[in-house]
């Protein structure tokens, strides 16, 4: 399970201070981003089949995310370290269960979700501090519980820092990541990567896997 750290104080005050402005960039997001919308849906599926476990949004900001992956019939709950995201998410989604935490102490049992996304939330953590997020995400997993990815690619260079507009973040080798996973016991199922629309700056990566 993954430790407090200051960094997550950080961000989690970086994001409150413009919690209204974000929401407002992010709401309606996928809606034209259909790439990243297949991703979401191959989880989704994948997710239903294996049988009625529940699925955690980790990182879910205002909840815009979670309330799509319960329109494809999951049973979602989100999480975050923002209580700004999650006051949003609540008004927004009252039907939704959010609640204020970190995506390395889920409140669940062992094996109690059959599926986890990390959507864009990951890449705030520094690089040596991940192994144990992606520990915790493989505790609260069934085995053959789904886990996904969405995060900033660097494109075959080491893990890049850059200037994120809210607070700093990391660009990951769609390979390391994997490679990374496969440590804290996944198997990868699909991988999509993207290159960026006109107003975004890196190549968007996507990682599905596999509980072990």
């Amino acid at each position: 399970m993954a430790e407090s750290s200051p960094y997550l104080t950080a961000t989690a005050d970086a994001y409150d201070a413009v919690a209204d402005l974000y929401t407002d960039l992010v709401r309606n997001s996928l809606d034209r981003l259909p790439l990243d919308r297949a991703i979401i849906a191959a989880f989704a599926e994948l997710v239903r089949a294996a049988g009625p476990r529940p699925v955690a949004d980790a990182g879910c900001g205002p909840g815009y995310l979670t309330a799509h992956l319960r329109d494809l019939g999951l049973d979602v709950f989100g999480v975050d370290l923002t209580p700004a995201f999650i006051d949003i998410a609540r008004e927004d989604h009252p039907d939704l269960r959010f609640e204020v935490g970190s995506m390395g102490a889920i409140d669940v049992a062992d094996g109690e979700l059959g599926g986890l996304i990390s959507w864009y939330s990951a890449i705030h953590i520094p690089p040596p501090e991940l192994p144990p997020y992606l520990a915790e995400f493989r505790r609260v997993l069934a085995p053959g519980g789904h886990l996904l990815l969405g995060f900033f690619e660097s494109e075959g260079d080491p893990v890049l820092p850059f200037d994120h507009k809210v607070t700093p973040a990391y660009r990951w080798p769609i390979d390391d990541l994997a490679g990374l996973a496969g440590k804290e016991g996944f198997a990868e199922v699909a991988r999509m990567s993207r290159e960026p629309l006109t107003d975004e700056r890196f190549r968007r990566g996507h990682l599905l896997m596999r509980a072990l």
